[in-house]
């Protein structure tokens, strides 16, 4: 059963759409976001659908057909990519990007399956490597030159935390940052290059040992993790209980000692932070040059922070907009130049609020030449009915995981001369998940099918994860 809020903050989300960007709506944040009910209220939703699924083995991986080795390519033709002739299961909608890998979170060394999310790091000779996140650890796997996954091994969850679905991953040079939603998981860091000896033929299992580990969380929970590379740190982002002193903010782990890892300080100026992303400053605003930024999707607005002095940060702004739902996620369309950002609502679409109301995905494009006042110009809708969860921009290009929608691939170069984005356009998409393809508008309007995606290989691969079934390997049609 769906959620509803009550009719007062139901009004009060109606009321957002007269405008685009808004304050944030104190009244409503007090009901509902700050308090975590909204939150909450989210993450009960999911696990309830969930449950059911399991319930009707539909989270037992070992039941999708992993793809042949001996295969070469499933070509993108007239619209399908056909795996297994006939099987409707295995008949994948798309456009433009053909499928040259699935191996099931079964063969990809899982007990759980139960895909989230993902990250790959390319060594210095070139070989790409990836860890697939699954609910009992993360599985490691080598994308060959014919985009085959070769299985490597795995990292279990920490020791003395229980398997989750909520797991995500971040690079840092070598190494990735893993988190979860486990109570005791605390943020495990695992060197990539340690998969570079490794024979496919004898996978290995590693252990705590193999790791860093930073158990400096409130209670070993985190929802996201986040890094910033040039500036040598990570971020636990919306650790429980929201009533400790860093109120589920931004907690920051000095990456710079991995023999000793510790947090040089917190942002709790806007209490729970759902993701982020944080880079050395960039851009128009001549202000903040050089400082060091992050961008967060707060539940219920943008809000932008100067975390230079990791023991002081401060927010520069705090800002809501039309059809505010639940703010997920987003990302800087030029690390380079910070003038632009796509955000998702992950609940708008559910809701039926604003934009999303409909009940297509909604990518949002904010105007972030000023910081002290970013503006929501524009958005773009998705042809195909569903939610948005993740998306990260390479070059001219958002690469988004919409859930049962698959991945889809939008090209985004006119924002920066047309920001209210009826300029952007889907180039490519691949839909994983063939179960929803007849409902009314393409899809259902729920968290089922593809939780992330990595796009930032040089051969062009780009490695899919999956809730139900595994990991896809796809690459754009030549």
């Amino acid at each position: 059963m769906k959620y509803s809020l009550n009719t007062v903050a139901l009004a009060a989300l109606s009321s957002f759409a007269m405008a685009k960007e808004l304050p944030k709506n104190e009244k409503l944040a007090a009901e509902i976001y700050d308090s975590g009910l909204r939150h909450e209220t989210i993450m009960a939703t999911k696990e309830a659908y969930w449950a059911k699924r399991r319930e009707q083995g539909l989270f037992d991986s070992s039941q999708y057909k992993s793809m042949s080795a001996s295969v070469d390519v499933i070509p993108c033709v007239d619209g399908y990519a056909e795996l297994v002739a006939g099987d409707p299961l295995y008949n994948f909608k798309c456009s433009g990007l053909d499928l040259y890998d699935f191996q099931s979170h079964n063969d990809l060394g899982s007990n759980g399956g139960e895909g989230s999310g993902s990250w790959g790091w390319t060594s210095p000779d070139g070989r790409e490597l990836l860890a697939i996140a699954q609910s009992d650890g993360a599985a490691f796997a080598e994308i060959s030159s014919a985009g085959k996954l070769i299985y490597l091994g795995r990292l279990p969850q920490y020791s003395r935390a229980q398997p989750s679905l909520w797991r995500e991953i971040k690079g840092y040079k070598s190494y990735i940052v893993i988190g979860s939603e486990a109570n005791n998981h605390g943020i495990q860091v695992f060197d990539m290059a340690k998969l570079l000896d490794i024979d496919p033929a004898s996978p290995v299992t590693f252990s705590d040992a193999d790791t860093a580990h930073f158990d400096g969380l409130p209670s070993g929970r985190s929802h996201t993790v986040q890094t910033n590379e040039e500036a040598g740190y990570a971020v636990a982002s919306g650790a429980q209980p929201r009533t400790d002193a860093c109120r589920s903010g931004l907690i920051f782990i000095d990456l710079t000692d991995m023999s000793n890892l510790q947090s040089p300080g917190c942002a709790a100026n806007d209490g729970y932070v759902h993701d982020a992303q944080c880079l050395i400053y960039r851009g128009p605003d001549e202000k903040y040059v050089g400082e060091d930024i992050c961008y967060g999707y707060n539940e219920d607005t943008l809000t932008i922070y100067n975390v230079t002095n990791k023991v002081n940060p401060t927010v520069i702004s705090r800002t809501s907009y039309e059809g505010a739902a639940y703010t997920h996620q987003g990302w800087v369309l030029d690390t380079q130049w910070q003038e632009y950002l796509v955000l998702d609502d992950e609940y708008d679409e559910y809701d039926a609020t604003g934009p999303g109301a409909a009940g297509y995905p909604i990518t949002y494009i904010w105007d972030i030449s000023n910081l002290e006042a970013p503006r929501q110009t524009g958005y773009y809708r998705a042809s195909r009915k569903g939610i948005d969860h993740n998306q990260f921009i390479s070059g001219d290009f958002a690469y988004q995981s919409n859930y049962g929608g698959g991945l889809h691939i939008l090209d985004i170069s006119s924002i920066p001369s047309d920001p209210t984005g009826a300029g952007v356009t889907e180039v490519a998409y691949f839909d994983i998940y063939p179960e929803d393809d007849d409902f009314e508008g393409g899809g259902q309007i729920e968290f089922q099918g593809t939780w992330s995606h990595y796009p930032y290989f040089a051969s062009g691969y780009i490695m899919i994860n999956t809730i139900e079934r595994g990991a896809y390997i796809v690459k754009r049609s030549s």
